[in-house]
């Protein structure tokens, strides 16, 4: 039996209300994840985050705790591993010292291969979150095409 959950945590130097809104600002996303980001960030609510032009995340927002909390659905638009919907992503904001803990959460991936794909995506675009959140860069993304998942693999 394989554990299906990803655990990544990061110390940001930032308040949780400013690394919120990294999570509900389109204009601030696409800072550090994505070329094209579309948010309905409301319970319920879509999500669509092109990440390069080809590999494109989708879901539904679960839940909102304001500068705290959260959770949608994931998945990718042309998978069969890991369809839209599919696994579940949870973002907690501790305040910690001067910072904030940020906690990621990746539930129901469904094989090690992708829990070690999303593991190095979400490494990178972690990275980013707190390059930017902490006022450190500019956005533009060094990463060839983006790349957090690979769809060919599917």
């Amino acid at each position: 039996m394989t554990d299906n959950t990803l655990t990544k945590q990061i110390f940001i130097a930032c308040r949780p209300e400013t690394l919120f809104a990294f999570f509900t600002d389109p204009d601030k996303m696409i800072r550090w994840m994505g070329r094209q980001v579309l948010l309905e960030t409301r319970i319920g609510g879509k999500f669509r985050i092109d990440l390069n032009g080809s590999d494109i995340a989708m879901g539904e927002y679960k839940e909102l705790v304001p500068n705290e909390r959260i959770v949608m659905t994931w998945g990718w638009e042309r998978s069969k591993l890991v369809p839209p919907g599919s696994s579940t992503v949870e973002f907690k904001l501790a305040p910690q010292d001067d910072g904030t803990l940020l906690t990621l959460t990746h539930y129901d991936l469904p094989s090690a291969e992708e829990i070690a794909s999303h593991a190095k995506g979400w490494t990178h675009f972690m990275g980013r979150l707190q390059t930017l959140a902490q006022g450190l860069g500019s956005g533009a993304d060094s990463r060839p095409n983006g790349a957090m998942y690979d769809p060919a693999a599917n």
